[in-house]
């Protein structure tokens, strides 16, 4: 892989994993836009894992606190707190995205990475995220979510499988519409995302281990560098403006790429 596509492939994956304007659209149509040739799928793989690094190494402390306390309240039910609700509810928002994404596999990875499909999720998604934004309360963080908010960013987050949706816009819109706050609603959908990529990160890889691809580990090792690099600063940032900035920038975003690809790629 050339140096530029390396460094345009692993930027956007450590950027867009995380912003609500989805990281398999621009992954999709990168090669469609730039020329360059698919970049494979052990790149994948490895800015897959570079993005998961920085999202455990962003919330170290609060992995480590609510993996603690889940495990002790296994023993003892007096000991649960609201750390160990919460990793409940990691768990419960993660079931949906694993039994859609083992059943629609193959379906997502021919039929639904059409330019077509992923202008209308673009546009139709970035709608109901300013919805969401606009009609929120936005009065609850994450540890007043219940199992049936769990459940629904999880199915939120299911929907995401279509590429153009973008997970962190689903499961972001899902927390919006159940009352959580900007901020709440993100740090959720950060932490939901770590099972997830790992999921994601496993299938893939089981991929590449059956294919007989010759591996490039200078082009996977820059891109996982870069790839933790950007995701890391993407979430730091993201997180300390979003309550003031609102999901505005993003729609609009949404908005303007999707109208793109229906005008010269549709």
């Amino acid at each position: 892989m050339e140096l530029l596509q390396i460094l345009l492939l692993a930027t956007l994956q450590g950027l867009t994993e995380f912003l609500p304007i989805s990281s398999s659209a621009h992954l999709i149509l990168a090669p469609v836009v730039t020329g360059y040739e698919d970049q494979g799928l052990a790149f994948d793989v490895a800015v897959h894992l570079g993005t998961l690094a920085a999202v455990v190494g962003y919330f170290r402390h609060e992995i480590i606190s609510i993996s603690s306390d889940f495990f002790r309240s296994w023993f003892n039910p007096a000991a649960r707190s609201r750390e160990s609700h919460l990793g409940w509810m990691i768990i419960i928002a993660t079931l949906p995205v694993g039994v859609f994404g083992i059943l629609m596999k193959s379906l997502v990875e021919t039929d639904l990475r059409s330019p077509l499909v992923i202008a209308i999720t673009t546009i139709g998604f970035g709608l109901l995220l300013l919805l969401a934004d606009r009609t929120g309360k936005r009065q609850r963080d994450e540890y007043a979510i219940r199992y049936k908010d769990a459940l629904v960013i999880g199915l939120f987050q299911a929907l995401a499988i279509i590429p153009g949706t973008s997970r962190s816009g689903a499961t972001i819109t899902g927390g919006l519409f159940l009352g959580l706050t900007r901020k709440a609603a993100s740090r959720f959908s950060f932490l939901i995302s770590i099972p997830t990529i790992l999921m994601s990160g496993g299938l893939l890889t089981l991929d590449l281990i059956s294919s007989d691809t010759p591996t490039d580990w200078l082009s996977l090792s820059l891109g996982t560098g870069l790839a933790f690099i950007t995701a890391y600063l993407c979430i730091h940032y993201f997180l300390r403006f979003i309550e003031t900035m609102g999901m505005l920038p993003f729609v609009i975003y949404r908005l303007i790429l999707g109208g793109l690809i229906l005008l010269f790629l549709v």
